[in-house]
């Protein structure tokens, strides 16, 4: 069982971690979009493929800053956690050419107490 204290500390961690993620993407730094990644990630962007570890992970969302996607926002986010050390986001996203689903955004602390995305299944949807 998951106390108030680690509950507390888990979303503070998942959120400060998912801003960042944000923050990187909307000033175009692909670099620091995969760093918010654990090493072996797995990320499921439909329909684009499945990309694996962080130097294909930063490919991807860096191709997408070329293309002149920005401007990320969330809508509706929720973060369910599933144990002292993890939790799931899904959201709705909206970008200025595109929107979607975010299906699972799987966060696991780290032992520096940060909060790294571990999975990621979105879906552009327009």
């Amino acid at each position: 069982m998951i106390n108030d204290k680690q509950k507390e500390l888990l979303l503070a961690a998942v959120n400060q971690a998912s801003a960042a993620w944000k923050s990187a993407f909307n000033s175009g730094n692909a670099a620091g979009c995969a760093a918010q990644y654990e090493a072996e990630a797995v990320m499921h962007a439909r329909p684009f493929g499945t990309f694996v570890g962080t130097t294909e992970i930063q490919a991807f969302w860096q191709n997408l800053i070329d293309d002149g996607f920005a401007q990320v926002d969330y809508i509706n986010p929720k973060i369910e956690i599933q144990d002292a050390n993890s939790a799931i986001l899904s959201s709705g996203w909206t970008m200025n050419k595109a929107s979607g689903v975010i299906h699972k955004e799987l966060w696991v602390l780290q032992e520096d107490g940060t909060a790294k995305l571990r999975e990621d299944d979105f879906e552009a949807q327009g």
